[in-house]
């Protein structure tokens, strides 16, 4: 029997309905992936399966006795208490002895002798409860992430924080886990680390992310919720992308001729007196038939259309930094650093989080000054900053007089748009454009600011975690744009897929204060780094500096890497349409058509030719740059 099932389960907020009709079951040991566009109801659907709302319609069962927990996108601002206290409260009615225990326990332990006869006391009414084994419960999962029982939640950082979340999750032994958005706010050592934890972890999981390499590793099973209904796909990640595609190419073509022919019945039905004397009564109910569906029908959520404002190049030199340090509360973040970035470089910051990422990048900008150590900069620098925590954006303004800046149009390299426009590009309606910043959901408030960030001209683009809350589609569509960027890019990611397809170079945060810059993306660094088997402690030779832009070894783009995997099937494909060609040519009665016809076969054919020559000598080219690649 499954864990829970689902049957044509229905939710709606006004219309269309969010969940429309949606069938599913789950079962044990399966690690489950939802995806979906932003605002497709994912987070709803979650919440449904966790009980927190109640659905219109349809049937929910629940195997008897199931226990469900969940970790939600949202890290509550409010946190407090110790982290025994919140873990703890994961237990229900025993959280308050629990808590009463571990504190007491701690006093005793600080030489409080008057706790002796209160211990005592909590002890037996645990016993009398059955409640030591809860206590175990706890302690282990604590042990099993690492966590101190005695820690502020309050001082921890946002990493730390999601782990006590997960913890309270756990503590229960849910046999359905239910995780949205894990890695929101994970540095990349914590992203492996939660990888690893839930890959040998005993339960069901139903996760929700935008972390493609994370999405990859866990999945065994995906569904997808798309105009409120959801398809299932018993795959991988990446076998679900081909067969999706298929799946999308193949209901554009049924309802291109779907479309087609209900052009042509409107043609007829409106063709007059005599059309009306002949009329097939069949044929018109057929004809309402198809209206009904062509309005039921519910279109894909489009595609967003971002465009970058390209300001004129800058120098070559955009900064070189000699030996530059900071510390924070007497401990260095960094220490005697020095770089040198040329016009072009695309460069990406890794780090543990509150290593000093965002301190480096704002000192690179100028926005803050060195301890020790100097920077200078090139000439005809713009900038343009996204900031993690999106402070550029007013909660209490609009979208529009956010991007805007309070004027009706917007410029983007020197055409002028209603902002109205240049919003839905970035999937905004106009009554959501008009809508407060604050009631914007996450994926919102980072396409907002990426809408105004475009706006302003930049030669130099500097993204500290751009890609938290996108969904798929606009993460792969920002991580075009910033391969085809002419100018140069910073970015600080914890998305490691997105690293490795636009990065050329990587600063990374080793520990004790030094950073160490690597050729390549987070692929290339781990590769690079792991021979040297690095502590904190060891004295590790300084790796070849990748500067300057010349020596570099020439690594293939991520847009080449797809481009030399499809050249097989093209020139496959051009050799095809050349064989037939000639097949043609070959028939006798193929030359009794017009002069015309002959002349544009043979033209095509010469075509084809140097189209596949060209594409030979592209292929061996791009096979050469992958085969001298670092192994």
């Amino acid at each position: 029997m499954a864990l829970i099932s689902l049957k044509d389960v229905r939710l709606a907020f006004g219309s269309p309905e969010l969940i429309d009709g949606v069938s599913l079951q789950i079962e044990r040991r399966e690690r489950v992936c939802l995806v979906g566009r932003n605002g497709a109801g994912k987070s709803t659907l979650m919440k449904i399966i966790s009980g927190e709302i109640t659905h219109d319609a349809g049937d929910i069962i629940r195997e008897q006795g199931l226990r469900i927990a969940s970790l939600d996108q949202e890290v509550p601002q409010d946190l407090s208490g110790t982290v025994f206290e919140i873990v703890a409260g994961g237990l229900g009615n025993m959280v308050g002895l629990l808590t009463e225990y571990h504190s007491v326990s701690h006093r005793l332990s600080r030489g409080d002798s008057g706790a002796i006869t209160e211990l005592e006391r909590i002890q037996h009414l645990i016993e009398s409860s059955g409640g030591w084994q809860i206590q175990q419960r706890v302690e282990t999962v604590l042990s099993r992430l690492g966590l101190d029982p005695d820690a502020q939640a309050a001082d921890l950082s946002g990493g730390y924080k999601r782990r006590v979340l997960l913890a309270k999750a756990l503590v229960n032994e849910p046999d359905l886990l239910l995780l949205d958005e894990p890695t929101n706010h994970l540095d990349i050592t914590s992203i492996g680390w939660l990888e690893e934890f839930l890959l040998d972890y005993r339960g069901s999981i139903l996760f929700i992310t935008h972390d493609r390499k994370f999405l990859q590793t866990l999945a065994i099973r995906i569904i997808e919720l798309d105009r409120g209904q959801l398809t299932d796909w018993h795959c991988d990640y990446t076998t679900y992308l081909t067969r999706r595609q298929a799946e999308l190419d193949a209901e554009a073509a049924h309802n291109a001729l779907f479309d087609k022919k209900l052009s042509r019945e409107e043609a007829w039905i409106r063709q007059g007196i005599r059309a009306r004397r002949t009329r097939n009564e069949g044929r018109v109910t057929a004809l309402k038939e198809m209206r009904k569906e062509r309005h039921a029908r519910r279109t894909q959520t489009g595609s967003a259309r971002m465009v970058l404002n390209e300001a004129e190049k800058s120098g070559k030199l955009v900064l070189e930094a000699e030996g530059i340090s900071c510390f924070y509360e007497g401990r260095p973040l960094f220490r005697e650093f020095s770089t040198t970035i040329i016009r072009g470089d695309k460069i990406g910051i890794i780090g543990p989080n509150g290593s000093g990422k965002t301190t480096l990048i704002k000192m690179l900008l100028g926005l803050i000054e060195p301890h020790s150590g100097s920077i200078r900069r090139g000439t005809r620098i713009e900038a343009a900053y996204f900031d993690q925590h999106r402070e550029q954006l007013a909660d209490e303004k609009s979208v529009m007089d956010n991007v805007a800046d309070g004027s009706g149009y917007v410029t983007v390299n020197g055409k002028t748009r209603h902002v109205i426009g240049y919003l839905e590009d970035f999937l905004f309606p106009p009554e959501r454009a008009r809508s407060p910043v604050k009631v914007l959901s996450g994926g919102e408030r980072n396409r907002a600011l990426l809408a105004r960030l475009f706006t302003k001209p930049s030669n130099v683009l500097v993204m500290d975690e751009p890609t938290n809350d996108l969904d798929t589609d606009t993460l792969e569509l920002l991580e075009e744009m910033l391969m085809d960027y002419e100018g140069t890019v910073l970015l600080v990611s914890h998305d490691r897929a997105f690293l490795n397809n636009i990065v050329t170079s990587t600063i990374a945060f080793e520990g004790d204060g030094r950073l160490e810059e690597y050729v390549g993306g987070y692929d290339d660094w781990l590769r690079q780094r792991r021979p040297a088997a690095r502590t904190r402690t060891e004295k590790a030779p300084k790796p070849e500096r990748p500067r300057p832009r010349q020596e570099r070894p020439r690594i293939l783009t991520f847009k080449e890497k797809k481009e030399l995997a499809g050249l097989p099937a093209l020139i496959e494909s051009l050799d095809a349409e050349r064989d037939e060609l000639y097949k043609m040519l070959a028939d006798p009665e193929f030359y009794r058509q017009e002069g015309r016809r002959v002349a544009e076969t043979n033209a095509r054919i010469r075509e084809l030719d140097n189209e596949i020559t060209e594409a030979y000598a592209r292929w061996e080219f791009l096979e050469s740059i992958f085969n001298s690649q670092p192994a």
